[in-house]
């Protein structure tokens, strides 16, 4: 069997020359280092543990961006928002033990929300592996188990020759679509012997795109074109691969009504005629979505939040594409495509044939009217007016971050994303404390661009230490914190469901005085005041803090 070199990539005289002759002083760390370079890493996220220190010496000596978070969830957040906003790989460095199991709830929303997280943990010794009880510090019988269940991969070093492989094999699987995290671990002796080895050069990890069997796009395409009522409902996956462009280039050719998940906010322009928003918590949408004769559903799995709490029972032929085949007919019987979202739309807008439907706008209208009659009904004008001063003092192409807060809940269906990739929430996996530590990594991502956080103060407690991160890097962020003085939206569970709460009302600090102590600027603003004062920390340089004492409430359910 004869093999074809021609495409590989060469070295030249001097790079040869370096490779017979590497550098002294290099160990296993710095093979870590290398790899990520030559797979095009810039920046890592992190915290130093003792196992891993190897890893930490060697990016001391690279050309590598190191950002050091206070709590290891949180370097996980600020990776995974990194993922989001560049597309890329974003390398978390982790130690044995207590520091990989803290990364575990980041790494359950990046695996959720489909981010690209390369988790790179330190283990014991390598006499240690295997279950053994040696009592090293940090020991676990089985680390990887802990993990196996989150991440898409799981990929075990034990020796030095091994480490470039397995970060290229990890690198290409967070990567292959569906996006995720991944998991290489290392020992702490691997990662301090020193090494022979070259120097790691340019490696190809590209993953294989995922393109649509031609056969179910010309059977999808023949539904589309002979529907009678068509609605598209749009998901994460057109935001991850930037596919919204092709999706309003399908929608207008079919004349189809356009619904954005949670995940997909920005997907589709919020104000096109065909555009019926984000409204998935409500029985207008969800009977309106029903009433379809083919619903196309791209990059959504048609979850918990996005089938209106699975009230949602579809009467026409649906149509799903997703790149994880883990989630085609997971939840209805559907025509399943497994590919990515912007290949199979740009071969539907191909082969589909035109359909005008001149009272599409007027339906979608009819809806939207009837929604906001229902919200209006309900005297909810606080909570529309504080989420209006936030889309007023937000740059439209500034990406928003938003923990799991009331205010948070209210912006999944009401708040106008303007742009794709620029509303990001912890809606995947649901866990508090997202909101601020992600916003650090999309600052470092994106420098050039003020970012904001929105917290309410029992998740701001979660990730209050990362106001020293903000400072020590001088990120360009602002954090707007809602204090209600406690769990706002178990409050409101709590009273619904037993007329009481219990464990939900919280002491908490003087933000003010907090954030100021960390050396961040910080206001206590009112919802009249809150545009301008957002406006204000938005355009100033660095991090800062506003702070809304403010009782907000949710709209009614229609699940129920």
């Amino acid at each position: 069997m004869s093999h074809d070199h021609d495409d590989r990539p060469r070295l030249t005289a001097a790079q040869a020359a370096a490779v017979l002759t590497p550098p002294p002083g290099r160990n296993g760390g710095d093979l870590v280092v290398e790899s990520l370079q030559g797979l095009g890493a810039t920046t890592v996220f992190g915290l130093p543990g003792q196992h891993a220190l190897g890893v930490f010496d060697a990016v001391r000596r690279s050309s590598l961006r190191y950002v050091g978070l206070r709590v290891e969830n949180n370097a996980g957040f600020a990776a995974d928002a990194y993922g989001r906003i560049t597309g890329e790989v974003a390398p978390l460095l982790l130690s044995t033990g207590p520091g990989a199991l803290t990364s575990l709830a980041a790494l359950q929303e990046a695996a959720a929300a489909s981010a690209p997280v390369l988790a790179i943990a330190s283990q014991v010794p390598a006499a240690g592996l295997g279950g053994g009880r040696h009592g090293y510090l940090h020991e676990l019988r089985d680390q990887q188990a802990a993990v196996r269940d989150i991440v898409k991969s799981v990929h075990t070093v034990r020796t030095a020759s091994q480490i470039p492989s397995a970060i290229a094999a990890a690198w290409e699987s967070a990567l292959s679509a569906p996006h995720g995290p991944v998991w290489v671990e290392i020992p702490q002796d691997v990662l301090l012997a020193e090494t022979v080895l070259p120097v790691v050069s340019a490696m190809d990890a590209n993953p294989r795109e995922l393109y649509p069997r031609p056969e179910l796009t010309i059977a999808a395409a023949h539904l589309l074109s002979n529907a009678e009522r068509p609605v598209i409902i749009a998901g994460g996956g057109v935001v991850r691969s930037d596919a919204s462009g092709k999706l309003r280039a399908l929608a207008e050719k079919l004349d189809a009504p356009v619904v954005t998940t949670f995940g997909g906010k920005g997907a589709f322009p919020w104000e096109h005629p065909l555009s019926l928003r984000s409204w998935l918590e409500d029985r207008h949408t969800t009977d309106f979505l029903e009433d379809a004769d083919v619903l196309l559903v791209v990059g959504s799995g048609l979850g918990e939040l996005s089938s209106n709490y699975h009230t949602f029972r579809p009467r026409g032929r649906v149509i799903q594409i997703e790149a994880d085949a883990g989630k085609l007919e997971s939840n209805h019987p559907a025509l399943g495509i497994h590919s990515d979202a912007r290949e199979a739309l740009a071969d539907l807008l191909d082969a589909v044939e035109r359909r005008e439907d001149p009272d599409a706008a007027d339906r979608v209208r009819t809806v939207l009217e009837k929604v906001r009659g229902r919200i209006d009904a309900q005297d909810l004008v606080l909570e529309q007016q504080v989420l209006a001063a936030v889309r007023e003092a937000l740059p439209a192409a500034a990406p928003s971050f938003w923990d799991m807060t009331i205010l948070a809940y209210w912006a999944w269906s009401a708040f106008d994303a303007r742009r794709p990739n620029t509303m990001h929430s912890a809606q995947g996996a649901g866990g508090l404390g997202y909101a601020f530590p992600a916003a650090v990594g999309a600052a470092v991502a994106d420098p050039t661009k003020p970012v904001l956080a929105v917290s309410g103060d029992g998740g701001a407690m979660y990730s209050i230490a990362e106001l020293a991160t903000a400072r020590q890097y001088d990120l360009p962020l602002t954090w707007l914190i809602v204090d209600d003085g406690g769990y706002g939206i178990l409050r409101e569970y709590m009273t619904d469901a037993f007329g009481e709460t219990t464990g939900t009302e919280l002491s908490r600090p003087d933000f003010i005085a907090l954030a100021e102590s960390f050396g961040v600027p910080a206001v206590r603003t009112t919802p009249e005041s809150l545009a301008a004062d957002l406006g204000t920390a938005l355009a100033a340089p660095g991090p800062s803090v506003v702070v809304l004492p403010a009782l907000l409430r949710m709209f009614e359910p229609t699940h129920l």
